[in-house]
């Protein structure tokens, strides 16, 4: 064979490997060293191809398909800085446990740290924050260089996709010439197929935990962000039986399309609620079980490490349990499943006045956000607009800082097919857009929202050039209060000095302009009575609805909400 026909043999054994295991996406930036994977991928059928010329937000994009399809995304660059531009996605990716399988070109080893244009050292180039990494050898004839690939693809992509979900990076390097001949047809596996799975816990683990539920007089569940592919129904189903308060974060999505059986036991105003110190102290629980990551909520976190439940059980697919607050007392190391409903429970012993105590002053808090909702015009009043009117069988993308807070606290429970999503792997504001357009992509089927800041749309504007390459279809809701909003809430906004330039950071921008680039629907929203306007129909797939908004108004509104709470919880 010669080298043509060598490079072409490997490349698409590549492709043929990451389609035999699972592999429908792959999102590709252009460069020259990456030319004969993109040309191999580009002439596969059975592959959705996309295009972002940015990196950054090229791997943001593919975060978010993987993360609406919980399916592994193929990341394709050049050599050199294109490569380093992927990281931040990555450490997302890690941390918010979605499955990438990072591919980057490299300059072949001669070329090395000896002064060859974008050539960098990509060996180990992500560190920790990859689950595994692999060098590829150079393209040859040697007979055990395709097996070694076809194995080395499904070893990467099963480790990908195993509990916990996370990102894998192959690195490949190439010899020029950079030229393949195109095939119809991808080569036959040798390796046939992958069964990865499910973690359940031991009949110990489940004895002990049974015992501890059935000793419980005082005890409730925390529901966080779940991992991809978990079955709500088994949590639901698990409600039902043991009959505790279920303190539920947006983005467990288990505030919306809840079962009518199971909306007593639904706590979703928390966080107002553990402001409270009279209110704190009436629900110490003696055991409190959680399930995905820990919610959003500083209060729910106070209160956890004031209170230190004597029984503080963490459910995880992964055996680095997360536990911030170094609170936990048990571990249990599963997945969600049908083993929870297997458990034998006996509610005997429940304090039923103790889930008395959390639905009534739910209530309380609900009819406050009600209220508040008719008579304020701030951010929160606007949020609680947005997920009232959200159209039924759609989801909508939130930014990190404020935006998911508002959520948070204004996201009352509903048995309407709504979804909620956000980056809180490591709860950065930069790549939201370019992950809530690869989520569209993802979820076709519905009509997707992105609530986003000021700041973290313009950390992202770039998000926008992939729309010129393939049909999207998304409403971006900027809240625009001119500066980072949340910080107006902590304990640097005490301090006057140098608050504005370091925290607040104005910038005076509005994006009409940024509509017209990408020729967007405009929209801008003035006054609370304007809000009509962010669900009329459009013909043109791309809207950009700009609402002004301002700071101080929003910190007196919230603080005004949470004081009214407090105030009715004493009475």
């Amino acid at each position: 064979m010669n080298e043509r026909e060598i490079l072409t043999k490997y490349v698409y054994q590549v492709v043929a490997s990451l389609v035999q295991n699972g592999v429908e996406d792959v999102v590709i930036s252009p460069g020259s060293r990456s030319t004969p994977l993109a040309y191999a991928f580009a002439s596969t059928k059975n592959l959705n191809i996309y295009r972002q010329v940015d990196e950054r937000s090229a791997a943001f994009f593919a975060l978010g398909i993987a993360k609406a399809k919980a399916k592994p995304v193929v990341l394709l660059c050049t050599s050199g800085t294109a490569a380093a531009n992927y990281y931040p996605a990555i450490v997302e990716a890690k941390y918010a446990r979605v499955p990438l399988v990072v591919i980057t070109a490299d300059r072949p080893h001669e070329l090395r740290e000896v002064g060859a244009p974008q050539a960098i050292n990509q060996i180990r180039l992500y560190g920790e924050q990859v689950k595994w990494t692999a060098e590829f050898p150079i393209p040859d004839g040697a007979k055990q260089t395709l097996p070694f690939i076809e194995r080395h693809i499904a070893r990467g992509v099963n480790i990908a996709t195993s509990a916990p979900f996370g990102p894998v990076h192959f690195n490949i390097p190439f010899r020029e010439p950079l030229l393949i001949d195109f095939q119809e047809e991808l080569p036959e596996p040798t390796f046939h197929n992958s069964f990865v799975g499910q973690i359940a816990p031991s009949e110990q683990a489940k004895d002990e935990l049974a015992t501890i539920i059935n000793q419980t007089k005082r005890g409730f569940i925390i529901v966080g962000e779940l991992a991809l592919k978990s079955d709500l129904q088994q949590i639901w189903s698990f409600v039902r039986r043991l009959k505790w308060p279920v303190l539920v974060e947006s983005l467990s999505n288990l505030r919306t399309n809840v079962p009518e059986d199971c909306a007593p036991y639904i706590i979703s105003t928390y966080d107002a609620l553990l402001k409270s110190s009279s209110f704190k102290e009436k629900v110490v629980a003696d055991t409190v079980i959680r399930f995905g990551a820990q919610p959003v909520s500083k209060f729910l976190t106070i209160f956890l490490t004031e209170s230190l439940p004597s029984n503080y059980i963490v459910i995880d697919e992964d055996p680095m349990f997360r536990d911030s607050s170094a609170v936990s007392t048990h571990f249990i190391h599963a997945n969600v499943g049908n083993w929870l409903n297997e458990l034998n429970i006996d509610s005997r012993n429940l304090d039923k006045d103790y889930l008395t105590k959390w639905r009534n002053s739910e209530e309380v808090a609900v009819k406050q956000i009600k209220d508040y909702a008719e008579i304020e015009s701030d951010e929160g009043a606007i949020v609680r607009y947005l997920l009232e009117n959200l159209p039924n069988k759609s989801d909508l993308f939130v930014s990190s800082s404020m935006p998911i807070r508002d959520i948070d606290t204004f996201l009352l429970p509903t048995s309407k097919d709504i979804q909620i999503f956000a980056n809180r792997g490591a709860n950065g504001i930069d790549g939201v857009m370019s992950t809530a357009i690869g989520f569209s992509q993802g979820r076709k089927e519905r009509e997707l929202f992105l609530l986003i800041g000021d700041l973290a749309f313009l950390h992202d504007v770039n998000a926008l050039i992939t729309t010129r390459y393939q049909p999207c279809k998304i409403t971006v809701i900027v809240l625009n209060n001119d500066g980072g909003g949340i910080f107006s809430y902590l304990s640097q906004s005490t301090v006057k000095e140098y608050y504005e330039d370091l925290f607040g950071t104005p910038t005076s921008l509005q994006f009409e302009a940024v509509a017209n680039m990408y020729n967007m629907e405009y929209v801008q929203i003035q006054e609370f009575d304007e809000l009509n306007q962010l669900f009329k129909q459009s013909e043109n797939p791309l809207r950009l609805i700009e609402i002004f908004t301002d700071r101080q108004k929003n910190v007196i509104a919230h603080r005004n909400l949470w004081q009214r709470i407090h105030a009715e919880l004493e009475l």
